[in-house]
């Protein structure tokens, strides 16, 4: 199927707020919480802006508009939120003042800021690239990769990761192909097409050859997917490539999972690296028993489908993870500025719904929204100006403060629970601490009561408004 970014997924907050948490349990006990609650909002004139402190009372919380907290109800861990270092992002912030990026970069990544710590990058060239490429041009076949190459990456990529490396040496990547090099591929192009079968045993060798590459050169990667978007092939207007189901189940199975076993650079698998519709494709991979054993994970995108639909894979593959891979801001005048509820909307359905990560699209773009060499108009998580070099803050990066900022690596999500029009995620820290992010996605104040245990706080949410709290 063909689809468009522009068609991102919409959740309702009712839908979102009531969404059903999976009746896997650990026990956890709770003590009392601290008098005092830190408080930020983002919402009218405000960005994470510091708010007075916050009391438990004693009070029983009744009423209407109560969200019940249950610590002993734990869920998935965090592994973290981020955005993806295309080829396009990495040109767009190599172009920034060593001193400007720097900034940016601690503002991003430092643990104690954002607290970004999980991005992903392309193997190859994406639709956000300067150039379509792969690190083995040609068309004649090379299966013993005599042409391979990431020199490519040199100039502008490496250096961009390794500096974001250094401000958060903890940074989990994920690496995935929008196309494998034209030769593997019946049309012989990098754009659209579908995989050839007989190309899966040379594919593999050249993810291993990839991951070794950037291991040299100082850039481990922790996981891959075997192709982004594997189920459409965008129509031929981009890097693209359509995989029927039992090419990926082979190519991991056959080919992949047996090169990663013995190479000395392995990465995780994560399939899919799309939509929530297509989630019965992967309950049917899942079935394939070695398949599944070397499947750490799901990778999903929001732009089809509800974030529901991943726990329909979770419910019948517990131990198989969930992790959301992309989506970012379409460019539309400045309405992406100022869209953090609807990002806090869509971050608290993913992680009600058992997913470890959030990856944004890419992280930086010009005020046009390039380089680009796709049919989509899509913004980045910072705008940096063309000219002026001038970084502006999208309404997606407002929302990661309010949820990377506060949920660290290891966070529990665990279950809240009310019958309130307010959408609402809670995690504890793996020091103990608590954090809520409540998000209010209407045009008038609302107030609400957050009861855990035997205490409450009563909380008034600004209209567009997220809210953070955070206790002991």
């Amino acid at each position: 199927m063909s689809f468009n970014r522009r068609d991102f997924l919409k959740v309702s907050a009712a839908g979102v707020a009531a969404a059903a948490m999976p009746n896997t349990l650990t026990a956890l006990t709770a003590d009392s919480p601290a008098d005092e609650i830190s408080v930020w909002t983002t919402g009218g004139t405000q960005r994470h802006a510091k708010q007075p402190s916050l009391s438990w009372t004693k009070s029983a919380g009744e009423g209407n508009a109560v969200i019940t907290v249950d610590p002993s109800r734990e869920y998935q861990s965090v592994l973290g939120f981020g955005a993806a270092f295309t080829d396009a992002a990495c040109f767009t912030l190599n172009r920034l003042d060593p001193a400007a990026r720097k900034e940016l970069f601690r503002n991003l990544f430092d643990p104690s800021r954002v607290g970004l710590s999980v991005s992903r990058i392309c193997i190859g060239s994406s639709d956000y690239s300067t150039k379509a490429y792969s690190y083995d041009e040609g068309l004649d076949p090379d299966p013993e990769m005599k042409r391979f190459s990431i020199d490519h990456d040199r100039e502008y990529i490496l250096p961009i990761l390794k500096e974001a490396r250094t401000v958060n040496p903890d940074m989990w990547i994920l690496a995935s192909p929008w196309s494998p090099p034209a030769w593997m591929k019946p049309n012989k192009s990098m754009l659209g097409g579908s995989m050839k079968r007989g190309s899966l045993a040379p594919y593999a060798h050249y993810f291993e050859k990839f991951l070794d590459a950037y291991a040299a050169a100082g850039v481990g990667v922790n996981s891959v997917t075997p192709q982004n978007e594997i189920d459409t092939e965008q129509d031929g207007r981009m890097p693209a490539a359509c995989w029927p189901q039992e090419y990926e189940i082979e190519f991991i199975r056959d080919h992949l999972a047996p090169r990663m076993a013995k190479s000395a650079n392995p990465a995780d698998i994560w399939i899919l690296d799309h939509n929530y519709n297509l989630w019965g494709r992967v309950v049917d991979e899942l079935e394939d028993e070695k398949l599944r054993q070397a499947v750490k994970g799901v990778a999903w995108h929001g732009y089809v489908g509800k974030p529901e639909q991943m726990m329909n894979v979770k419910k019948a593959f517990p131990d198989i993870d969930m992790f959301w891979t992309e989506g970012g801001p379409d460019f539309e005048g400045t309405t992406y500025l100022t869209e953090w509820t609807k990002w806090a909307d869509t971050f608290t359905g993913i992680l009600r719904n058992q997913a470890r990560s959030i990856i944004a699209w890419n992280y930086a773009l010009d005020e046009k929204g390039n380089p680009n060499i796709g049919p989509f108009q899509c913004a980045g998580l910072v705008t940096v100006d063309s000219k002026t070099r001038e970084i502006v803050h999208s309404g997606q990066l407002w929302a990661f403060h309010h949820f990377s900022g506060h949920m660290k690596r290891n966070a529990r999500i665990v279950d809240s629970a009310g019958n309130v029009d307010v959408l609402h995620v809670v995690a504890k820290n793996p020091g103990g601490d608590y954090v809520a992010v409540l998000t209010n996605t209407a045009k008038d104040t609302k107030g609400v009561t957050v009861k855990l245990g035997e205490s409450s706080v009563k909380v008034d949410l600004a209209p567009d408004s997220i809210t953070t709290l955070a206790w002991s």
